[in-house]
């Protein structure tokens, strides 16, 4: 049998388990929002082989310097910011509408599901399209703090004038925001399919809800470029980008 052959039949069988999904929950990494440009933290070229993540994303060094984040986000903020939905997070939307998945559980924070249609969107790393004054609590859109960082760095807040300006992404050293988790383990433990997209599954606690899912009787399905630790324990593995490999599902699973 061909390679090209196994592949269809692989994305077939995905399908097939999507469409006949009740309670289908999806999980989504940094390798989705690749595919719009956003560069991903960890492997071959991502953010953390250029900067020291302790030093640029923990909330000891930025509470200690907070420009030490703002000039790398001054670049990476911007290119997440001009980032469209690609195909994979338009049909990941058009399951959700066709009812085949209740929710999308995500790790990345640049809210390009929410903006490709996704209504049930649960952020686990928090977004970073908010920015909150830790004086004051006052938000404000990441979009207008960031057009000030030319001018002014590290941004202040436009209320009280403090220099903790924070996006409300998850730094090294902070807790993850529980009601999300909550939400999404609720939800893994409900799942009679866990479909994983993009995700290395390295890091945890994201990486626990196909463990949560599988313990519950669900199907795991994988869609990602690259091998992952779970590869092993997936009724169906598809080695592929998702922007190609999503559609494809979608189409063959129709309205």
């Amino acid at each position: 049998m061909s390679f090209h052959r196994t592949a269809v039949m692989t994305v077939a069988r995905a399908a097939e388990l999507i469409r006949n999904a009740r309670r289908g929950l999806a999980l989504t990494g940094a390798g989705v929002s690749a595919e719009s440009g956003i560069p991903t933290f960890r492997g071959e070229g991502g953010l953390w082989t250029q900067y020291d993540p302790v030093k640029v994303a923990s909330i000891e060094y930025f509470m200690a310097d907070p420009s030490a984040y703002w000039k790398v986000s001054k670049e990476r903020g911007r290119v997440a910011l001009a980032a469209s939905p690609n195909a994979g997070h338009r049909a990941l939307a058009a399951l959700e509408a066709s009812g085949r998945l209740v929710a999308v559980a995500t790790q990345n924070t640049d809210g390009l599901h929410q903006d490709s249609g996704s209504r049930n969107v649960i952020e686990l790393h928090g977004s970073g399209r908010t920015v909150m004054c830790l004086d004051c609590g006052n938000r404000e859109a990441r979009s207008e703090v960031q057009a000030r960082l030319d001018v002014e760095m590290p941004p202040r807040c436009t209320h009280c004038g403090g220099i903790f300006l924070k996006p409300t992404v998850v730094l090294f050293g902070e807790p993850l925001p529980q009601p999300a988790i909550q939400q999404a383990f609720a939800l893994a433990r409900e799942a009679d399919v866990m479909l994983v997209v993009g995700s290395s599954l390295v890091v945890y606690p994201a990486a626990d809800l196909p463990l949560i899912a599988l313990r519950s009787g669900a199907q795991l399905i994988v869609v990602n470029a690259e091998p992952t630790p779970f590869d092993e324990l997936a009724t169906v593995v598809v080695q592929g980008k998702s922007g190609k490999v999503l559609p494809e599902i979608a189409a063959l699973i129709g309205g």
